[in-house]
């Protein structure tokens, strides 16, 4: 079986401004990376666009409502001051989540031995009732909610190596243990949460990493702990927030990683994953902010999905 790749046109549409980091450029410079010939068996699917049904499984109906209609015909509309909407947001958000939904639907039907989902806006940060730090509805976590009530799963883990803490994905499961949720992220840095102390009912582990902590500090909060603790858990499936972020290139931390890490962090969840769960995963793009990073990045991250 081969790696799926969603993505669709709509999800460049969502243009928070010319002088956001959060750019339709980014998706661009995924996508570019992934064109290329070593890429050619990737299995392409446009994403479709997720009902309310399924964003509803993370979010109040009032909020998803509220975030929907407050998507400008013209010009911008302002969340808060990171979190900006255009006309195309709408559609952008709904295939993003609708990427992830689908993805992991194929997943389980035996479709796909994983999947990649290029699409945004990103979405970890999206609380149940909230949308901030440049996130409207949290993708990974509604996709990890399908996979067990959709398909009958008993537990679902989310590992997140944004550089930022995914803050939402946290407030979604923190309070119950059918999920796993496992971050590690700069600190201090936006949003301000992910502390050590932060366990949930168990079931959260925030590995908070110091700036310009570099590989050996990355890859040994994996090895000593996230890994040991994920293969305790033992989950059904799992969701890969993926940000690259972390990348010493990035304008926004200082995290200072390689693409080599990527490499290495997306093999080692792989071969846990065949471990327990055979193999199946879903993997979201999150952040990245320099663009030649970031398609370097997602290029290594795609690379290992599709040697497992």
């Amino acid at each position: 079986m081969t790696t799926l790749l969603y993505t669709h046109p709509a999800c460049l549409t969502h243009d928070p401004g010319s002088h956001h980091p959060e750019s339709p450029a980014r998706l661009r410079a995924v996508l570019a990376a992934l064109d290329r010939l070593e890429f050619a068996a990737l299995d392409r699917r446009e994403a479709p666009q997720a009902d309310i049904e399924d964003i509803a499984r993370a979010h109040p109906k009032p909020f998803i409502e509220e975030v929907l209609a407050a998507v400008p015909s013209y010009g911008h509309a302002g969340i808060d001051a990171d979190t900006v909407l255009s006309p195309g947001s709408g559609e952008a958000v709904l295939r993003a989540v609708g990427a992830v939904c689908a993805a992991v639907d194929a997943v389980m039907a035996g479709e796909g031995r994983n999947a990649f989902c290029a699409v945004r806006p990103p979405g970890h940060h999206a609380e149940p009732d909230r949308a901030m730090g440049f996130c409207l509805f949290n993708a990974a976590a509604i996709g990890a909610k399908r996979a067990r009530q959709v398909h009958g799963l008993e537990r679902v883990a989310i590992v997140d190596f944004d550089v930022h803490h995914g803050n939402g994905t946290q407030a979604v499961f923190e309070e119950n243990p059918a999920f796993f949720y496992a971050s590690t992220h700069q600190s201090p840095l936006y949003p301000g949460t992910g502390a050590s102390s932060e366990t949930g009912v168990g079931n959260i582990l925030n590995v908070p990493l110091p700036p310009m902590s570099g590989s050996n500090a990355f890859r040994t909060a994996y090895s000593r702990v996230i890994l040991p603790a994920l293969e305790d858990f033992r989950p059904d499936f799992l969701v890969i927030s993926a940000g690259f972020d972390a990348h010493r290139a990035d304008p926004l931390a200082q995290l200072q990683l390689e693409e080599a890490d990527y490499t290495w962090v997306t093999q080692e969840l792989l071969k846990l994953a065949e471990r327990v769960c055979q193999g199946r995963v879903v993997s979201t793009l999150e952040g990245g902010y320099d663009l030649q990073a970031l398609g370097s990045s997602a290029a290594a991250h795609v690379r290992a999905l599709m040697a497992a």
